[in-house]
């Protein structure tokens, strides 16, 4: 069995070993008054622990004293500490992991209890030579005792920690898997952390699918750590921090935002395209698709199959695809295939690719027509040009492509051209 620090008696000599005995003698007469010391530093010191109540405060100082009356019996009586004189450390620091207490502040429990233990050693031994050295034969093992079972109380901690994220992950997996399954919960623990994130049965929602495309800090696709990244990015930024569903599930991260009394789908999207934006800037790369708007549990299957789908018109590097931003004239733009590229006049497709290198302008050009009706000096307006400078530029895509930007089918043609190359990741930002 493992055996803890060895707290005893050192290789002193007789006169030494006297002044230690005393030391702690006087230690112990003095424990009661110490422990409540030790308690109203912590309550002063540690914000957490400030805010609780008397009952709190019994359990801190029954917990400090049998500390200390541990410390004071192995170092009086020459015996180790074993891990299993330890169950009640144990035992207390589950307690604290329940009540939500941060591990910092556990371990800042110990700070002081050993500090004020400590200063009472010193107070208790005097100021001749023999007591001073007498008392700084206790530094070691009291430092022993402390680093044991900190880390005794830090492994509870972790293990408790672990029980309550395992079970948090397994309740919000069961609770999506029941909500694509076209249901919302009715009953039981399901039905509470529904509610706990806004989902009734009618809650107007949306889902996102995310997955990671790259890593500029070691090239790692699969690593989980990825995963539950982007699951804790989501969770807690935004106004409606902590209250979205995320689940990593099957190497994707898949959240169901609820479209909130004075929200639209417009503030999902830009929400969740700065959790790309800020994710890209810390290393890791992700590909994003955005449902449109599911009117409840039953049509949040469709949703889902939706956000998948938009992952496909995401570029290879990352992005975020929302298809509430989209007409369906640029989805099935974005969706074209080879095929459809091919389809592309070999004029229009060289123009657009010398358009390109050349700043865009033309195609900014038609674009801006378009959006104006076909009313030239209105696009020259937007577009800060001269109205001539305009004209001019629709007769050379004409006299390059053959295509009269004034006669609708050739303007749709040159438009789904440009759709069709930016949808290609030919330098378009469809996001």
């Amino acid at each position: 069995m493992s055996r803890g620090p060895a707290l005893g008696t050192p290789a002193l000599s007789d006169p030494l070993s006297r002044e230690r005995h005393r030391i702690l003698l006087a230690v112990q007469d003095r424990l009661e008054d110490v422990a409540k010391s030790a308690v109203a530093v912590m309550r002063t010191e540690i914000p957490s622990y400030a805010l609780q109540d008397e009952r709190f405060f019994d359990d801190v100082r029954d917990q400090v004293l049998t500390h200390y009356r541990m410390q004071l019996a192995a170092l009086a009586g020459g015996r180790d500490i074993a891990p299993e004189d330890l169950v009640f450390s144990r035992a207390a620091a589950m307690r604290r992991a329940r009540a939500g207490f941060a591990l910092e502040d556990w371990i800042s429990a110990f700070r002081v209890g050993r500090q004020v233990l400590w200063d009472v050693l010193l107070d208790c031994a005097g100021t001749s030579a023999e007591a001073q050295q007498a008392a700084l034969s206790l530094v070691t093992p009291l430092m022993r005792y402390v680093d044991f079972a900190s880390t005794h109380a830090a492994q509870a901690y972790v293990e408790y920690q672990q029980h309550v994220v395992a079970d948090a992950d397994r309740e919000r997996r069961d609770l999506l898997d029941q909500l694509l399954a076209g249901a919302a919960p009715t009953r039981g623990p399901l039905l509470a952390a529904a509610q706990a994130y806004g989902i009734g049965p009618h809650s107007p929602m949306m889902a996102v699918v995310a997955v990671c495309v790259g890593d500029t800090r070691t090239g790692d696709l699969t690593s989980a750590e990825h995963g539950y990244a982007t699951s804790a990015s989501i969770g807690i930024a935004g106004p409606w921090a902590g209250r979205t569903l995320v689940v990593v599930r099957h190497g994707e991260v898949v959240a169901v935002p609820v479209v909130r009394t004075g929200m639209d789908a417009e503030d999902i999207c830009t929400h969740f395209e700065a959790v790309q934006r800020r994710l890209a800037r810390e290393g890791t790369m992700l590909s994003m698709g955005i449902s449109t708007v599911a009117e409840g549990a039953g049509e949040l299957p469709r949703a889902y199959e939706e956000a998948r789908a938009a992952l496909d018109l995401v570029p290879s590097g990352g992005g975020v695809a929302a298809l509430p931003r989209l007409s369906p004239f640029d989805y099935l733009a974005l969706r074209a295939d080879d095929l459809a590229r091919q389809l592309v006049d070999p004029r229009v497709r060289a123009l657009l690719v010398e358009d390109r290198r050349r700043g865009d302008t033309l195609a900014a050009t038609v674009r801006a027509f378009a959006e104006a009706d076909l009313n030239l000096r209105l696009a020259a307006e937007r577009l800060r040009i001269h109205h001539n400078t305009a004209h001019y530029r629709l007769r050379r895509i004409e006299e390059r492509t053959g295509r009269n930007p004034r006669r609708i089918a050739d303007l749709l043609e040159l438009l789904v051209a440009l759709a069709i190359r930016d949808g290609a990741g030919e330098g378009g930002d469809h996001q």
